[in-house]
């Protein structure tokens, strides 16, 4: 009879150990240690779903790479834009201009300011640095064109 109860504790002990692991085993986990995408990657990646018109994917990717290439707040921006929200537009276009310098951010944020038709002062500043950044960028000198255009306009 002893010998029993030994035996039935080993069983149990068995059982447990075999409900535990398989129940460990059942439950799936991603677990990544490392992004295997380089920020470029994500840039790139988010650039086709843009194109593809898949924003929410495009700002996943941009966000990636955020940490490591602070020119993804350009790219955000442009989604935001697209989106029609202009709040978030702006904010990555200036966070874009404050961490870049980037030419692009400047003459989209005034490009921004443009469509809608607000704060035309400052979008004629933001296009008027976007051209002495790259003085040779036509479509910078366009945006400044048609803001003073706006503005002579608005004087009327």
């Amino acid at each position: 009879m002893g010998k029993n109860r030994l035996l039935v504790s080993s069983y149990r002990t068995v059982f447990l150990i075999a409900v535990m692991l398989c129940a460990s085993c059942s439950l799936p986990r991603i677990i990544v240690l490392h992004d295997p995408l380089t920020a470029e990657e994500h840039i790139n990646l988010g650039v086709t779903y843009e194109n593809k018109k898949e924003y929410d994917e495009a700002l996943k990717e941009y966000e990636a790479a955020l940490k490591r290439m602070p020119v993804a707040y350009l790219y955000m921006g442009n989604i935001y834009f697209q989106k029609g929200s202009v709040a978030d537009a702006e904010r990555c276009y200036e966070k874009a201009i404050q961490k870049t310098g980037d030419p692009r951010a400047y003459n989209n944020l005034a490009w921004l300011y443009y469509v809608k038709r607000i704060k035309l002062d400052e979008a004629e500043n933001l296009a008027r640095r976007a051209v002495e950044l790259s003085p040779d960028a036509q479509d910078y000198k366009d945006t400044l064109d048609k803001i003073i255009e706006e503005k002579g306009k608005s004087i009327l």
